[in-house]
């Protein structure tokens, strides 16, 4: 499955959570994506890419460790079934609204956490989900600064 369906099965998904494990679940769903589109940007994505696509994995994984995994099995793991990244600019952009849906679906989970364990695991992911987004948006930055010719954006001055 392309990079742009998984996304929109993801943000289809969240919006459709509606119990808080439910949400986790679907939080850990995009940070996979993010953690395999990072890895297949980082191999076979635009050279200038590729240092902020290894940083997106990692932090991808990073974002998934931090959450209890679920038990859905190799086949319910969408990123499992990435083919294909297609439109690169278009993939960044859908994985930047979705992590950006992802961070506000975490506040709320966190808002409404009983146990101070959840709460503090629900930070976390906030933060790698908000790191890996700021990944997302320096390569969205490169890329449109190839496009128009200009040099390429200073990293230390763009990701964190």
């Amino acid at each position: 499955m392309d990079a742009m369906r998984l996304i929109e099965a993801s943000r289809r998904a969240l919006e459709r959570s509606q119990e808080p494990a439910d949400i986790v679940v679907e939080v850990w769903q995009a940070q996979a994506i993010a953690q395999a589109i990072g890895a297949r940007l980082a191999v076979a994505g635009p050279p200038e890419l590729r240092g902020e696509a290894l940083g997106l994995s990692e932090l991808g994984g990073r974002g998934c460790g931090v959450l209890d995994p679920p038990s859905l099995g190799v086949e319910g793991i969408r990123a499992a079934r990435l083919s294909e990244v297609g439109d690169v600019p278009a993939v960044l952009h859908g994985l930047d609204l979705l992590l950006g849906e992802v961070g506000i679906a975490l506040v709320a989970v966190a808002m409404g956490a009983d146990e101070e364990g959840a709460y503090w695991q629900c930070v976390e992911a906030i933060d790698a989900a908000d790191e890996s987004r700021d990944r997302v948006l320096e390569m969205m930055r490169r890329l449109e600064a190839r496009e128009q010719g200009l040099p390429e954006p200073d990293s230390a001055a763009g990701s964190s």
